[in-house]
């Protein structure tokens, strides 16, 4: 088995000038990107086009095409061949998702040159066909070593376990997980089987290595602290590409959540690099990692570049971009009101604790079913993908914000039940999962300190003016969306337990967008709803 120096030797190495049979790679990489094809806001909602004219926004495509075309050239430059590497989840995000499905992100794709792919978990939003649309059209290896999908027919030997990739004449081998909960935060549907993520790139790092690769890389879609815990426990992984938990990490910036890279120890006296770039297309990775000539690593450095308003964007990437744009222009441009702060639905906010988007969400499913008796409202924290920035309200903000197409699920429940659904909301707050619940019509009281599935201390139910304990016994009418109705994001209870269940109500889009039409300007706001001790 090949022996990774330690740290402190690798560090040693970076000073002295590399021997002859050393090999240098570069490693440019995105991940999250969530059909941000237009440049974003600092919310990483819509940019205005004043905005944008002033360079207060940052990505769109047409700057992640600029810069991994002058990162590739300054690899080259140096002497080191690169590859170019995305760890999953273009799909879903904005209009241009809503509108043209995977063929946008196939498109870009293409033009800039991937080299590989990971599956994301919302590469399965639009079923197993909606990633067979997608690999219809792309032009290169979409990887990832723990699906089954030989039962679907659309996908059944399209998405291989890793691929073999020549960098400079060097076989670099790139093995693929992703999330085993994607059949809860996705719609892979009954065809795709899941098998964990250790067990699978352990068989496939084997099949490399039988086959004389010694240079191997992860670009894994299952969150950093999984990428963490398959560093520790993987032998024979060189570095690991991560995407999911849209963690940014920096060498240069101590307001990011890690170092870039994390190293990690690995397997005998192993020490493993571990990247991630954020989300958006805010940020593009640029990773080098240096090996001997029997394929052991040396050393990693490298860092996340912010792609703002220094970058110039791709003249012929944002020229197609303005054309794709065109024929959904004039709804991103409604304004439906107007916001008198910003609206907070940060990522970090919305999946551990009450935060102003949930509180906008959940009051507005609750006022559009009022009137059929619904008293309580719940909607995963992971359906909220973006903030709204003071000002105008465009319904391309709603959009962004909610870009699922989920529609308002109404249904009888147990108050025992709602407890329960309550349980499965805080189970994986360590994790940021979105499953988190953001609510109306009822407040509860949380442990983080107890474990999953006993946290729930207090919940309470509006009782006329006032409030009051929740009846275990007593039936309350209840509004989600369809995706939790039917059991995502871990809310199994809605599938199992809910009565008399509508899942076809508006779309929860424009329940919103009448919510905040009828309330402008809207003052966002927080409660106390939600609260832990």
């Amino acid at each position: 088995m090949r022996r990774h120096l330690a740290l402190a030797a690798a560090a040693a190495l970076t000073a002295a000038a590399p021997a002859q049979a050393d090999f240098e790679l570069g490693i440019i990489h995105i991940n999250d990107l969530h059909s941000r094809m237009e440049p974003i806001s600092k919310y990483d909602g819509p940019c205005k086009a004043e905005d944008d004219a002033a360079g207060k926004c940052f990505g769109g495509i047409a700057r992640v095409a600029a810069k991994i075309a002058e990162l590739r050239a300054r690899h080259a430059a140096e002497g080191r061949p690169a590859l170019v590497l995305d760890a999953g989840d273009q799909f879903q995000g904005s209009l241009f998702y809503t509108t043209y499905k995977g063929a946008a992100a196939a498109e870009f794709m293409n033009l800039i040159g991937f080299d590989a792919m990971a599956v994301g978990n919302h590469e399965f939003d639009d079923g197993p066909e909606g990633l067979a649309g997608f690999l219809d059209k792309v032009r290169f290896p979409v990887i990832s070593g723990n699906l089954d999908v030989s039962a679907n027919n659309r996908l059944a030997g399209r998405v291989a376990p890793y691929v073999i990739l020549d960098a400079g004449g060097r076989k670099v081998g790139v093995v693929s997980a992703l999330a085993t909960d994607t059949a809860e935060t996705s719609s892979p549907g009954p065809t795709v089987k899941f098998a964990d993520e250790a067990e699978s790139l352990r068989a496939a790092v084997a099949e490399l290595e039988g086959q004389g690769v010694n240079v191997i890389i992860a670009l894994t879609h299952v969150g950093l602290p999984a990428d963490i815990r398959l560093a520790q426990g993987v032998p024979g992984i060189d570095a690991v590409v991560g995407g999911h938990s849209h963690t940014w990490l920096s060498a240069s910036d101590r307001k990011a959540a890690g170092p870039y890279p994390v190293w990690v120890s690995g397997p005998g006296d192993a020490l493993v690099p571990v990247v991630q770039a954020y989300a958006y297309s805010k940020f593009v990775g640029d990773l080098t990692l240096r090996f001997d000539d029997e394929g052991a690593l040396l050393d990693a450095w490298g860092d996340t570049v912010l792609l703002d308003a220094s970058v110039t964007p791709d003249a012929a990437v944002a020229a197609r971009v303005k054309e794709l744009a065109g024929p959904i222009e004039e709804v991103k441009r409604k304004v439906v009101s107007e916001a008198a702060a910003p609206i907070d639905g940060s990522r970090e906010s919305c999946r551990s604790g009450e935060c102003e988007m949930g509180n906008l969400v959940a009051d507005a499913m609750l006022e559009r079913t009022r009137g059929q008796g619904v008293t309580i409202a719940i909607q995963n924290g992971g359906g909220l993908r973006a903030s709204i920035d003071q000002g105008e309200i465009t319904m391309g903000e709603v959009l962004t914000v909610l870009p699922f197409q989920n529609t308002l699920a109404t249904f009888r429940l147990k108050g025992a039940d709602v407890i329960a659904a309550l349980e499965n909301g805080v189970s994986q707050v360590e994790e940021l999962a979105g499953r988190f619940p953001q609510v109306a019509g009822l407040r509860f009281v949380w442990l983080p300190d107890k474990p999953a599935g006993s946290r729930i201390e207090e919940v309470l139910v509006r009782k006329g003016d006032g409030w009051a304990p929740i009846d275990a016994e007593a039936e309350y009418m209840v509004v989600s969306n369809n995706y939790m109705r039917a059991g995502g994001d871990g809310y199994k209870v809605f599938a199992e337990k809910a009565m008399d269940a509508y899942d076809y109500g508006p779309g929860l889009e424009v329940a919103v967008a009448d919510y905040l039409a009828a309330r402008a300007p809207y003052k966002p706001y927080l409660d106390g709803r939600i609260s832990r001790r």
